[in-house]
This record gives structure tokens, C-alpha cells and sequence, in this order.
């Protein structure tokens, strides 16, 4: 009798594949593929191993998504999988997908400027509104809904409105 296995190789990408689908608790329309957050998946004898960035030092969401990427591997089969924090090179906004930043203008947050994490060292940059695009905009609050917010308002529609924050 001949049985099918995986390679490593086909571990890995199935294992990549189901953990990019886990979502942010706190940005439920953004995965952790498209904030950045999931760095490596790698496979060792047939275990898994997943490598995970915080967007911030001390973020409250990384024990949430770690959990759920465990228990997203072992209903898919992965036997005791290993979930570790990578702490350097600190995450920057730089990693996130040109589709999580869509994903977040659409859910009426402001994505960060590309290469943001360098134009930081200038100041503040003029942030689009995400309901109506406008560039007449003021910073309300450096703490927004979460840590990782600002609080805007657009001064054409007079929303208010997230802006997540460069690192």
C-alpha cells in the first residue's frame, strides 16, 4: 500500500496559507498576511512553526493571534504547532499589502503612507480622508481607537476618523 505524504515544502505553504488567513482582533477586516504581522512560517520534521511580528512592542492583540493561528493549524490537521514573537527587525507599516491598506480605507481608516516609517522624521503628513478623500484634514488626537491609531477630521465632511499610525 503506497501513502501520500507532503513534502516539507507542501507543509509549508498549506501551513502559510491557513495562518494568513487569521484576522486582526482589533481590525477584523485586515489578516495578519496583510498588516505584515506573519513573518515565517517554516517546517521541521513535519511541525510547524510560525514566526510572528508585534506591530508594536507590548501590543495586546499578539496573544489573541497567536491562539488563533494555533488552533486555525490543529483544525487543519498541524499536530502541536509552535507560535514564537519576533521582536527585531521591529515592524513597520512599510510590511503592510497594498490590498491591507485598501482594505482599510474602505473600512474608514487612513492607511499609512507608503515609506512611511522614513517620512515620520519630517513631521506629520497631510492625511487623505477615507470617506471622501480630501486632503483638508487636522490631527485631533496622537491616541485613537487603539494604540496603534491617530483621531483626524476631515474639514471638507467634517468626519471623524482613524489614521493608522507609521512605525
Amino acid at each position: 500500500m503506497v501513502t501520500a505524504t507532503l513534502s516539507d515544502v507542501d507543509l509549508r505553504q498549506r501551513a502559510w496559507e491557513i495562518a494568513a488567513r487569521v484576522v486582526d482582533p482589533e481590525i477584523p477586516v485586515l489578516t495578519i498576511a496583510d498588516l505584515g504581522v506573519l513573518r515565517e512560517v517554516a517546517v521541521h520534521d513535519g511541525r510547524v512553526e510560525v514566526a510572528i511580528t508585534p506591530t508594536y512592542s507590548g501590543c495586546p492583540a499578539m496573544n489573541m493571534i497567536a491562539l488563533e493561528i494555533e488552533l486555525a493549524l490543529e483544525r487543519e490537521g498541524f499536530r502541536h504547532p509552535k507560535i514564537h514573537t519576533v521582536l527585531s527587525p521591529a515592524w513597520t507599516t512599510d510590511w503592510m499589502s497594498e490590498d491591507g491598506r485598501r482594505k482599510l480605507r474602505e473600512y474608514g481608516i487612513a492607511p499609512p503612507l507608503a515609506a512611511s516609517s522614513r517620512r515620520a522624521l519630517f513631521g506629520v503628513q497631510q492625511v487623505a480622508c477615507p470617506q471622501c478623500g480630501s486632503a483638508n484634514t487636522e490631527l485631533l488626537s496622537e491616541f485613537g481607537s487603539t494604540s496603534c491609531k491617530a483621531l483626524w477630521r476631515c474639514k471638507s465632511c467634517r468626519e471623524p476618523f482613524d489614521y493608522f499610525k507609521c512605525h
